[in-house]
This record gives C-alpha cells, sequence and structure tokens, in this order.
C-alpha cells in the first residue's frame, strides 16, 4: 500500500519530488482502478499544490463530501453532475494543508446501505463494505495514500477492516461535518483510511490541529468487549480478536473482559431508531419529491424513519446520553477497548456492505475507534479488530493500535 509517512519521508530527504509522488499515486491508481472500481470521479492532471506538510499527498473524498472543483453526485442519481460551490470544511482543510484532491471516491447513496459495484481489493468476488466503498478499497489496494469516509454506523471501521487498511472514526465532531451530506446529524463523524495506524494518526494531527502522541500507563489496562446483545461473531472475528489480546498481553498489557454497563445494550437498540428518525429530516426533501429514485434500502430506512415518534425519538436520545455517562464506568477499568469491526471477512457478493452490528454503539457513544486490519486471514480476507478509547482520548486509541500493529507485522 502506499504510505503517507513513507511518501512524506522520500519527499523530505530528496528521493522524490511532491509532483514525483502524485505521479506515482495516479500511476498505482491506473494500474488498479479498472479492476476495482473505487472512483466516481478522477483528476487525471493533478499536480501537488506546493506548500504545506501534506505537499504531493494525493487525498481521495467520499462523494458525500462538498469539492467545488469535482461533482458531489452522494452516489445517487438525484444528484448526478451535481456541482457546489464551495468546498465542505475538511476538503479546505485539506488544501490547506497542501494535500492535492485527486478524486471523489464511491459511496452507498446518501452513506447509506444500498451497496456501490466496488470491489473488495483482496478478492473482487467480496465487498469491500460501506458506505465509504471507495475510499476503504482504494487506499487497500494501495491506489492512494489517505482518503476520506464517514461514519453513521459503521462505514468507516467496518470497511477498513474488509479491505484491510487502517482507519480512525474520531471522537465526535473533532472533524468536521460542514459540506458533509447529513444522514444523522447527532451520529456522523468523518473519519480516515490510510496504509498504516501512523499515516492517518499524522492526517489527523495536522487537519485537527491536536496532538496524536500519548504517553501511556504501565502497565496498560485493556478490556474486550464483545457485545454479546450484538450476536455472535463468525470464528475468524473471534481468532482475531483473540490474537490481538495476546499481542498486547505480550507487550506488557492486563487484558481481561470488560464488565459493560447495562445501558449499553439498550443503547445498541437506540441506535437505530435515533439514525431513522434524523435521516427521514435530513433527506426529507429526496424523499417528498424523488422518493422514486432513492434505491430501496435507504427509501426503507427513511419510511421507517417517519413512523418513528418524536416521543419515541426522545425516549432513545435519553437512553444515548445515559450510555455516554456510563461509559465512564467502562474506562474506569480500562485504559482502552478492543473490540470486533465487524462480524468475520468480508461477505461473497457485492449485493451488501456487510453487518455494522459491532460499530454501533461506538458510534452512538461518540468514542474515538481505530481499526487494526488484518490479524488473522479467513479464505485470503484479512480480519482485524476496533480498538476505542474514551472520548476525546483519541490520541490514546492511535497509540495502543500502533503498538498492536507493529507487533503483529513483526
Amino acid at each position: 500500500m502506499l504510505s503517507l509517512v513513507d511518501l512524506l519521508a522520500r519527499i523530505r530527504s530528496g528521493a522524490l519530488t511532491p509532483n514525483g509522488a502524485i505521479a506515482e499515486t495516479l500511476a498505482a491508481i491506473a494500474a488498479r482502478e479498472d479492476e476495482i472500481g473505487a472512483f466516481v470521479h478522477r483528476d487525471p492532471a493533478a499536480r501537488a499544490s506546493g506548500f504545506g506538510p501534506l505537499n504531493g499527498i494525493g487525498v481521495g473524498i467520499k462523494d458525500i463530501v462538498d469539492t467545488a472543483d469535482m461533482p458531489t453526485g452522494m452516489g445517487s442519481a438525484i444528484y448526478d453532475g451535481w456541482r457546489p460551490k464551495a468546498d465542505a470544511a475538511i476538503v479546505a482543510a485539506f488544501r490547506r494543508a497542501g494535500a492535492t484532491i485527486l478524486g471523489k471516491t464511491a459511496t452507498t447513496a446518501f452513506a447509506s446501505s444500498d451497496p456501490t459495484a466496488t470491489r473488495n481489493p483482496h478478492d473482487p468476488a467480496h465487498t469491500p463494505g460501506g458506505s465509504s466503498s471507495g475510499s476503504a478499497a482504494s487506499v487497500g489496494a494501495g491506489m492512494i495514500p489517505l482518503a476520506v469516509g464517514t461514519q453513521t454506523g459503521g462505514s468507516v471501521i467496518r470497511p477498513a477492516a474488509f479491505c484491510g487498511t487502517a482507519a480512525v472514526k474520531p471522537s465526535f465532531r473533532l472533524l468536521p461535518t460542514i459540506g458533509v451530506k447529513c444522514y444523522s446529524w447527532t451520529l456522523d463523524t468523518v473519519g480516515l483510511f490510510g496504509a498504516g495506524v501512523a499515516d492517518v494518526a499524522l492526517a489527523l494531527a495536522i487537519l485537527s490541529g491536536r496532538g496524536m502522541e500519548a504517553t501511556l500507563p504501565s502497565p496498560l489496562r485493556i478490556g474486550i468487549v464483545r457485545q454479546d446483545f450484538a450476536g455472535a461473531a463468525e470464528a475468524a472475528g473471534d481468532a482475531a480478536l483473540e490474537r490481538a489480546a495476546a499481542i498486547l498481553s505480550g507487550a506488557g498489557a492486563t487484558v481481561r473482559d470488560a464488565d459493560v454497563p447495562g445501558s449499553f445494550a439498550e443503547a445498541w437498540a437506540a441506535h437505530g431508531t435515533i439514525q431513522d428518525f434524523e435521516a427521514a429530516s435530513a433527506l426529507g426533501w429526496e424523499y417528498d419529491a424523488r422518493r422514486d429514485d432513492l434505491p430501496p434500502q435507504v427509501r426503507g430506512h427513511l419510511a421507517a424513519g417517519r413512523a418513528v415518534g418524536a416521543a419515541e425519538y426522545d425516549a432513545a436520545r435519553g437512553v444515548a446520553k445515559r450510555a455516554r455517562r456510563d461509559a465512564k464506568l467502562l474506562f474506569a477499568q480500562c485504559d482502552a477497548v478492543l473490540a470486533h469491526p465487524a462480524p468475520g471477512a468480508a461477505p461473497r457478493g457485492l449485493s451488501s456492505t456487510g453487518d455494522p452490528r459491532y460499530n454501533r454503539l461506538w458510534t452512538l457513544l461518540g468514542t474515538p475507534c481505530v481499526t487494526v486490519p488484518d490479524l488473522v486471514r479467513d479464505g485470503g480476507l484479512p480480519v482485524g479488530v476496533q480498538v476505542i478509547a474514551p472520548f476525546a482520548g483519541d490520541a490514546t486509541a492511535l497509540a495502543v493500535a500502533a503498538i498492536l500493529e507493529k507487533a503483529n507485522r513483526a
């Protein structure tokens, strides 16, 4: 895979020019795009910006994120060819840092669950996950060093695991969602995909303006949360979790099953109520004016959201508030959590983006999550874990993930 950290090191050493790095990235896209189908729009004449800490770094932007110089189609025929007048805040931040926007990556319609035609870079017969399908697949295929995704349920962490990339879903609102098509205003979170944990950590530090170095306690306390209320994982998913636990234990951490607050199961169930209710409002015009042009799954979600009453929604928000408060009880026991990013490897076929059931709780809690991919293989497909830290503990989640990744690669 193309590594942000490696490209910047080569540029600093003089071994590679910024425009040479962009040319290398464009060549990597050309080599695999026909096979993967990760992009819906590309700029084949892209050049380095000539300034900033990300000069020479090419970035893919999920196609629900506004770009002033490229179409933003939302994965929907309703917005085919639509041209925003301004960049989303996250795109503007990339440009200020000197990055080059290489293209728009495929997304499910409105970042919901109707699948795209994008294929998994490890086996084109399998889904890359979603909704950030193109972002995960383009990085996993080694086509680009960095890509933007969004997560409302599991749309960053899960496809990263399926495609074998690192990814970070930061703490809620650490990265701005202004200019990103809203699905759920209390859940939508901008995230990043990269070749490794160091890549997404560096990008997050630059974009957020916050340091992402953490001094971890010794011994490090790791809790395992299996989310039994979400159903059983596949054997490969459990094997990846057990390997991660063994690696961290071998590195000196104390690892044990965490005591999960009772409110978490209720909050996990409340996620769908909140998501659907807010989506029905956020996409109200599309549902009212262009319902027949909506794909079936998103249309079904919006219909379900219309059926949710205000009292039911408010009760679900109350459950979420209690669970966020109770997250302090979880993280009083441990410094970070290990959990499944998905039930197992990417499912066969392109008719589904996979199951987000292990991601919903953490998105609802607003906690930072980091995918550490490829701890085990299942039929040649990577299977990983996610590392979770308390709200605003992004640096901790990234530091623990880096320990795990380094030991796994050794």
